[in-house]
């Protein structure tokens, strides 16, 4: 079985010409933690995830967790939640994005692409065809296609 037959053709995608804003919006609206960023040639430029989005409005430093992971001490960082949180809304993308995205090619074969979900830990795959993004594949995608006709 090959990505094509599994992946999902409808795809949330942002332009790498947008604000984080409109990520933000796409997330709450569609239920979703990430999406391609593409160019005007449909070519995936990036990937945005929820986890970016963390990172920028989380306190950086010197965050230490005990061993069942409550944060004890976090100093550092004095800006407020709230002014990072607004900050960010209207940076560009790209800006906080992942340059170096992951993705398949439309002919991958099912093992390769539960390979790559599984140990790269991401929750989604985009998937391009010469170049330009034509699906996308979640963990659920190969879930229900591998298993569905066994049980």
């Amino acid at each position: 079985m090959q990505a094509h037959e599994i992946m999902n053709t409808h795809v949330y995608k942002v332009k790498e010409t947008d604000t984080v804003r409109l990520v933000i919006e796409k997330f709450i609206e569609h239920r979703i933690s990430g999406l391609p960023i593409v160019n005007e040639r449909n070519e995936i430029v990036a990937y945005i995830s929820d986890g970016d989005i963390m990172r920028y409005i989380g306190k950086h430093k010197d965050i230490i967790l005990d061993t069942v992971y409550f944060v004890n001490v976090v100093k550092g960082d004095d800006e407020e939640f709230e002014e990072r949180a607004k900050k960010i809304l209207d940076l560009n993308v790209l800006s906080i994005a992942k340059k170096k995205v992951i993705k398949a090619r439309w002919d991958e074969e099912i093992e390769y692409v539960a390979a790559i979900l599984g140990e790269k830990q991401i929750k989604k795959l985009p998937v391009e065809r010469n170049g330009v993004l034509v699906g996308i594949i979640s963990r659920g995608d190969v879930i229900r296609h591998s298993f569905n006709a066994i049980l």
